[in-house]
């Protein structure tokens, strides 16, 4: 009996697939370890932002059956991303939970599956020879950022962002990398693709990308021709956001969120976006962990084509066909849409004056730039062995710079984690950017606020209550110039005996209108959801997203109270309010509050389709007295 030759194919064979387990084991047991250190890191950070409170306002109205507005007798769409407005209105009206724990369980559901599965995209795109390892590098940059943790239970959007972002990333690596495809797992590629004006208006250049890729390249083979499948398939791809497009313009009177118009989403303020950027990168030393990815990613990538080759020959020669027939259709193309894609969105950020709150507008570009290496391969030295082929040795020094990174990226991970970029607390620094987070924590006194009657212990807040309920015949809620107390302006006579109702005109509308019943009409400065205040122009200077600040004289004459002293508020000229409701008789400014406000006929949803673009243009001075004069009004009399 003959003995077993050392390196038989069938030796080979069994530790290759003894070696296969392995990697799988270590690649579940990453994603484990990461998406959970994420979803605790989160946890431990639990909160929901004034903002995304607003969100909740919303959804009220929607279970109470008023419609997708902030406030009963307006149509606004206070919410930048329709499918995060819809999903929780979903869940609340399924699960009758609390709104604010919706959320948070939403927000952190998404995060935590975001990373895990674009985590797995990066493995597919990094899958080769059977004994490399898959160990997390990006992943760690993303979940040890202090910014990223604290939008994991925020209330907003980013959850479902970062989410649709991954689940993208996954399904085109796998197409990419797929020797048939399905017609429809295609299609159904597209229409996720197509759902990115939905997430958030900026997510389409992404999805522009995706969808010429996907519609350039090879389709499946079908009964159909290949133009008249990639014709039926783009049009599956825009009936949701098309169709969403049209009734927005028809029943908001806009073609993008109000949000978009409050803050001047088209606006550039370049060095203050160059400020937002550092305020991110430098505190945490972020191009630290960025250049060691990127070059262990390059070096990997340089000797790749070797390993393949010598390991699995056939491989290389099938990449090379694949290659050759198209080069849309390859995980190279995938790579330059996303990382395309998120420095984009970096320079759009930058343009426009990236945002008020640290880091949170960077987090999808950046998450964009990460989803390559959110995995990183390294290569075992016995897997030369495997090939059987004793000229062609493994390359140890690549496996260990690979290691030597991801140590050197755990090390960053663990001084990262516990860098407070902002210390100001409650004070707003120069660059009007704040740690939202710790703002309300230290505002509120609770460690973690997520209800609404946390925010009551916010300043102004019980004030409020109070006034409310002590004037039961209604009137205009103002802050006073303290920001201490607040002064009722009353309706004027005769009262109804049911009274005339409140509104309340204050800057902080998710924890304002998240403690009040929804017949309380809630407006704001900034505009988020007041159409008067949105339309407003911008200051030159403001702090960004709040560069909007109409005047109390507007808001006085649109609300109908009583407009002279002693009812008015002392610091509350007269003579602006007569000047405001003069300038507020402007056709322009009549038709636009008409484009919110008018009862919904077919007439109006038809009209509003029509002047949706010029109602985005529109202007209005905040002074009264320049208003009438662009509008070439007759002034009041002194």
């Amino acid at each position: 009996m003959s003995l077993p030759v050392a390196g038989s194919d069938a030796d080979i064979g069994a530790a290759a697939f003894r070696l296969g387990r392995a990697r799988n084991a270590v690649l579940l047991g990453s994603i484990t370890v990461t998406a959970a250190a994420f979803a605790v890191g989160g946890w431990q950070r639990r909160w929901v932002s004034d903002d995304g409170l607003i969100v909740l306002r919303t959804v009220r109205n929607l279970l109470a059956g008023n419609g997708p507005v902030f406030n009963a007798d307006e149509r606004v769409e206070t919410n930048t991303s329709a499918a995060w407005t819809y999903l929780v209105w979903f869940f609340g009206w399924a699960t009758q939970a609390r709104l604010e724990y919706v959320v948070l369980g939403l927000t952190l559901s998404l995060s935590v599956v975001a990373i895990a599965v674009a985590m797995l995209g990066a493995a597919r795109l990094w899958g080769g020879p059977v004994a490399s390892l898959l160990l997390p590098a990006g992943a760690v940059v993303y979940v040890a950022l202090p910014p990223a943790a604290d939008y994991v239970t925020s209330g907003l959007e980013n959850g479902l962002v970062i989410c649709w972002l991954a689940v993208l990333w996954y399904s085109l690596i796998r197409w990419s990398q797929a020797d048939r495809v399905r017609p429809g797992w295609f299609v159904a590629l597209l229409v996720w693709a197509g759902l990115a004006p939905l997430v958030r208006p900026e997510l389409t250049v992404i999805c522009g990308a995706a969808l010429l890729v996907l519609i350039c390249a090879p389709v499946p083979r079908t009964r159909l021709r290949p133009w008249v499948f990639r014709l039926s398939a783009g049009t599956a791809a825009g009936v949701a956001p098309l169709g969403y497009q049209i009734w927005r313009m028809g029943y908001y009177g806009l073609p993008y969120p109000n949000t978009a118009v409050a803050k001047d989403a088209g606006g550039a303020k370049w060095q203050q976006g160059w400020i937002y950027l550092w305020d991110l990168v430098g505190p945490y030393r972020l191009w630290v962990p960025l250049l060691i990815v990127a070059a262990a990613a390059v070096l990997i990538r340089h000797r790749r084509d070797r390993l393949i080759d010598a390991d699995r020959p056939d491989d290389r020669a099938g990449q090379r066909i694949c290659l050759r027939r198209s080069r849309l259709r390859s995980p190279a193309a995938v790579v330059a849409v996303m990382v395309g894609g998120g420095l984009v969105l970096t320079v759009y950020e930058i343009r426009v004056g990236g945002d008020f709150m640290h880091g949170r507008m960077l987090l999808p570009p950046l998450f964009c730039l990460l989803l390559p290496v959110m995995v990183l391969p390294v290569r075992l030295p016995s897997s030369a062995r495997l090939s059987g082929k004793s000229g062609i040795r493994a390359v140890p020094g690549v496996s260990l710079v690979t290691i030597a990174a991801l140590l050197g990226i755990a090390g960053w991970a663990v001084t990262a984690a516990h860098i407070t970029a902002i210390t100001e607390g409650t004070d707003i620094r120069a660059n009007g950017i704040v740690d939202e987070r710790i703002y309300y924590v230290l505002g509120t006194g609770h460690d973690h606020p997520i209800r609404a009657e946390d925010y009551l212990d916010f300043p102004r807040m019980r004030p409020m209550l109070r006034d409310i309920a002590d004037t039961p015949r209604g009137g205009l809620l103002v802050s006073l110039p303290d920001q201490t107390y607040w002064y009722v302006v009353p309706p004027p006579e005769p009262v109804h005996e049911d009274g005339a109702g409140h509104t309340v005109f204050f800057l902080n509308l998710g924890m304002t209108s998240m403690n009040l019943p929804l017949d309380v009409r809630v407006i704001d400065p900034v505009g988020l959801a007041y159409p008067l205040a949105a339309h407003s122009d911008r200051l030159t200077d403001g702090r960004i997203g709040h560069d909007k600040n109409l005047g109390i004289s507007w808001v006085v004459a649109d609300a109908g109270v009583v407009d002279r002293h002693p009812w008015l508020a002392a610091h509350i000229d007269e003579r602006s309010v007569r000047q405001a409701r003069t300038a507020m008789s402007c056709p322009a400014i009549q038709d636009l509050l008409a484009s919110s406000r008018a009862p919904l006929t077919v007439t109006r949803f038809r009209r509003n389709i029509v002047q949706a673009l010029t109602f985005a243009e529109t202007r209005i001075d905040r002074i009264p007295a320049y208003e009438i004069a662009r509008c070439r009004l007759q002034p009041p009399p002194n």
